[in-house]
């Protein structure tokens, strides 16, 4: 299936999400740092704005996301359920990170407490995206979504 929302052949969207997994796995990882003992502050504020970053992220993979479940016309059911899973995960992920990002500016999260609400959020929220990673990838490898010549 091709989408409109590609360069060349390539769709954008598959492109982008590396940006947002990135930075939030690496965000949970200097909250563990720091749990774990490190000292100064400098982990804390690395994992506040690498989440920023994946907000941001997330917020532009999403585009090209849209266009491509908008523009599927496939006829086949788990397609579509797949993709809106997908979507609904997604978007509680960064749901989950907004709020998470609202309590470190709020309150200045001091995660050197033992495990607080924001680093709860982000471990809830790694562990949905590695749900909805698997999602897409049954509908990219599974389904042949964004494969040209296929579904």
């Amino acid at each position: 299936m091709r989408t409109p929302a590609s360069v060349l052949t390539h769709p954008i969207h598959p492109m982008l999400i590396v940006f947002p997994i990135g930075l939030w796995v690496f965000s949970l990882a200097c909250d563990l740092i720091r749990l774990a003992g490190a000292p100064g502050s400098a982990w804390v504020t690395v994992a506040f704005f690498t989440m920023i970053g994946g907000l941001i992220g997330a917020l532009c993979a999403a585009v090209p996301g849209f266009i491509d479940l908008f523009f599927y016309k496939g006829g086949a059911a788990p397609v579509k359920k797949t993709a809106l899973m997908h979507m609904t995960i997604n978007l509680a992920v960064v749901v989950l990170y907004a709020i998470n990002i609202w309590l470190r500016a709020k309150n200045g999260a001091n995660v050197s407490t033992g495990l607080s609400a924001p680093v709860l959020l982000s471990i809830v929220g790694v562990a949905l995206l590695c749900v909805s990673g698997w999602l897409g990838g049954q509908l990219v490898h599974v389904y042949g979504v964004g494969v040209e010549g296929r579904a």
